[in-house]
């Protein structure tokens, strides 16, 4: 595993749509591994993989440093409730602000192999899911901030 650099705010690549990942190889399995350290030294929660400047659709999780997430080409298949949350990114240093997002989800993607999986979050987890997810289609948390 190899940290990596995080693109920042400017970068047109913030706002280009990733690729749907096609191939599950050892390739996929380094950028994923890459990912997860580079989000654990960064302190985030999640990273998705273009803010380290690859358009493709991955994302890597962890709401708690222990627990850890990967989805491949994701799709939410539900979305219900609402929730207001406080939001950050390692792309956007320095600037936080709120944003509402759903509560609850559903989930479908595939895993670092290849195998489609369906998963239900909420809270928290969900709010992440979808920041990261945002990623992926090029918009930033900074394009939904809503004043309080």
């Amino acid at each position: 595993m190899a940290k990596r650099t995080v693109v920042k705010i400017g970068d047109e690549i913030l706002r280009m749509r990733s690729k749907e990942v096609t191939e599950f190889d050892s390739r996929l399995a380094v950028l994923l591994d890459d990912m997860r350290e580079t989000m654990l030294i960064e302190d985030g929660v999640g990273l998705a993989a273009p803010q380290v400047g690859v358009l493709r659709r991955a994302v890597v999780i962890s709401p708690n440093g222990k627990d850890f997430y990967e989805f491949i080409n994701p799709v939410i298949l539900k979305a219900e409730g609402k929730q207001k949350c406080n939001e950050g990114c390692l792309s956007v240093p320095g600037i936080h602000g709120k944003v509402e997002r759903p509560k609850k989800l559903e989930i479908r993607a595939n895993d670092r192999y290849g195998r489609e999986f369906v998963v239900k979050v909420d809270g928290f987890l969900a709010n992440i899911c979808c920041h990261e997810f945002d990623h992926l289609d090029g918009i930033l948390f900074i394009d939904k901030m809503i004043k309080d």
